[in-house]
């Protein structure tokens, strides 16, 4: 009797637990553990075929098989988190005045722009934006609101979603970090790096509340000594490839790439506007999973 109940148990939490394994697990496990394996992010989603931050762009970075999506938050009028890179709405969609100068309803009415063309895609919310990604992607979150009350905010979403594990934080003060850790501890944060200084006190702060688990760096102080010690006590660093280095590889295959691989040889996470690009780049150099 209690050999079939245990059966019967087996067969009740099998499925369960198979059913916790999502996309995002092994993406985690490669962030957090292969640090031999450059992550790639898509800034602002896959753009090249959809407005950018928009939901189409978004679902492009997930099948395409990213392994971050980097979006923008403001908050509308009526206090909803929504997802848009600018403070304004006029280069995204054509209209005047800034996001937060419409309510969330109001902005659903402008399409957004794509190469200067309304498409079917609108502003889409943060909590949209969650739902898309939940299991699927890591979502690194560009706060580009002041208001504690706007950051409280998406820290609940996240937690409401339970999210937590697969949404970097990322914030341009690092002094901001130990009241967003007493908020939600498991939320991790990115700070970003201005300086040689600044990873110093990052650091220390680190010993205080915990690792952070990537550092958003800068190409004016990179040293691969210096970037080679924050590797191997275990964070990531993350540069970017947006501007100079994605110019090249627009021009030429390879290029772009190929600099940025030899002047920020110790970068683990690389931010791109051709996220597809760069992952076949890794792969074919065997630095991707």
């Amino acid at each position: 009797m209690n050999r079939l109940l245990l059966a019967a148990l087996c067969a009740i939490s099998l499925p369960v637990a198979a059913q916790q394994k999502t996309p995002v697990d092994a993406i985690l496990n490669e962030f957090q553990h292969h640090p031999e394996h450059i992550m790639v992010a898509a800034h602002r989603a896959s753009h090249n075929k959809y407005p950018e931050n928009s939901l189409a762009a978004v679902k492009e970075t997930i099948e395409q098989g990213i392994d971050i999506v980097e979006i923008d938050l403001h908050e509308t009028k009526d206090h909803i988190l929504v997802v848009m890179h600018d403070e304004t709405i006029t280069r995204t969609t054509g209209k005047p005045g800034k996001v937060k100068d419409y309510t969330y309803q109001e902005l659903q009415q402008f399409p957004l722009l794509f190469k200067g063309q309304p498409t079917t895609e609108t502003i889409p919310s943060f909590e949209q934006v969650l739902k898309l990604t939940k299991g699927r992607i890591i979502v690194d979150v560009d706060f580009k609101e002041e208001s504690e009350s706007a950051a409280k905010q998406a820290y609940s979403q996240i937690a409401a979603h339970g999210m937590e594990k697969q949404v970097l934080f990322f914030i341009y003060d690092h002094h901001t970090a130990p009241t967003l850790y007493s908020w939600n501890p498991k939320i991790p944060i990115m700070p970003r790096a201005h300086s040689v200084e600044e990873i110093a006190a990052i650091q220390q702060l680190a010993v205080k509340q915990g690792k952070f688990p990537v550092i958003h760096g800068d190409p004016s102080f990179y040293s691969d000594s210096l970037m080679k010690s924050i590797t191997t006590a275990g964070t990531r660093v993350w540069m970017n490839a947006l501007g100079k280095y994605d110019k090249l590889e627009s021009e030429k295959d390879d290029t772009g790439f190929d600099q940025l691989r030899k002047e920020a040889a110790f970068a683990n996470v690389l931010q791109t506007d051709y996220p597809e690009k760069l992952l076949a780049y890794l792969r074919k150099k065997g630095l991707h999973k």
